[in-house]
């Protein structure tokens, strides 16, 4: 069926989503044993945005990702361990351990950053598509954003911008229902919607705990980017199971909301969709399951193994010069 995805590929994006699933519950280990610095903000629950979206993108696409981008880049191409690297602050991480995770970044793969500003990265983005269209590519942007960031005015100032100019980006409002600890309903006035209506751009609405519709909702708004008509915006109503930030007590929301969302897992209907339809079976399934989790001890393995930065190294990699 046309809203259907094939079975080799979503086999494919599920063994991404395990894999982006099981290296964020790694990370939550690694941090309760006090070894990462800092904090981390863990995209459990929302691993069907990452695939659906940024994994149909091309190698010499671009995304602007988030504090919470650990999916992103992981669905971008990154690896295990240079990523479990750069978060636990090693020289064999992709920013050398000076970027950590909230700053996670790979020119080679198109991503252009993670960021620990809240709406910083949509600047940034528009500065992509800019970029595109000036060399007369046909290469896009996707930039995250979250609750906080949609009402932020970087936001808007980029949206206008991206309209006005029509430049390849899509924009992609991952909304989890908080903003930190404030729900939407507390913070924000209209909708996404008719925001995007404002700035005369197209919108599409998925819903972000099923990956095929994540799929087919990107797969149109990307071939619209795609094909030089400019900007899109796409909502994800999505969920994280954690709090903000990992170790956040999360009073703002009750258990029964959690466990309401928890039930719609994506993980989780992606597997009996496989198995409804013949494409795996439970043992199957649950083979690459085992597999993958020993994929992410070897990354942590690596990674704990990977010495830290010299001192002497402080200085480098902090600017660039300019070559005419």
């Amino acid at each position: 069926m046309a809203d259907q995805i094939n079975s080799k590929k979503l086999i494919n994006l599920y063994e991404l989503m395990v894999r982006i699933r099981f290296h964020e519950e790694a990370i939550k280990v690694l941090f309760t044993q006090g070894k990462i610095g800092g904090t981390t903000h863990l995209c459990i629950g929302q691993e069907a945005v990452a695939a659906g979206v940024i994994a149909q993108l091309r190698p010499d696409d671009f995304i602007s990702s988030t504090h919470r981008g650990h999916g992103h880049m992981l669905a971008k191409g990154g690896e295990l361990k240079p990523m479990l690297a750069e978060i636990l602050g090693r020289v064999d991480g992709y920013c050398k351990g000076k970027g950590g995770s909230m700053h996670i970044a790979s020119i080679k793969l198109g991503n252009l950053g993670a960021n620990g500003i809240v709406s910083a990265g949509l600047p940034i983005a528009v500065g992509s598509g800019l970029s595109a269209k000036m060399r007369g590519t046909d290469q896009i942007t996707v930039v995250s954003f979250g609750d906080g960031a949609a009402n932020e005015g970087n936001t808007h100032e980029s949206m206008n911008m991206a309209s006005v100019w029509k430049l390849p980006v899509l924009f992609l409002y991952e909304n989890n229902k908080y903003a930190v600890s404030t729900h939407t309903s507390k913070s924000m006035g209209g909708s996404m919607e008719k925001r995007a209506a404002g700035y005369d751009l197209p919108f599409i609405k998925a819903d972000g705990m099923d990956l095929e519709a994540v799929y087919m909702a990107a797969k149109k708004a990307i071939a619209h980017v795609r094909s030089g008509k400019g900007s899109y915006v796409m909502q994800c109503d999505t969920y994280r199971y954690e709090g903000h930030y990992y170790g956040d007590p999360m009073i703002y929301r009750s258990k029964d909301e959690v466990d309401g969302w928890r039930k719609k897992d994506p993980i989780m209907r992606v597997e009996d969709i496989m198995v409804e339809r013949g494409i795996l079976t439970k043992e199957e399934y649950q083979k690459k399951r085992v597999d993958i989790q020993a994929e992410v001890d070897e990354a942590v393995a690596f990674a704990e193994a990977s010495p830290q930065p010299p001192i002497e190294s402080m200085f480098e990699d902090v600017y660039t010069e300019w070559q005419s």
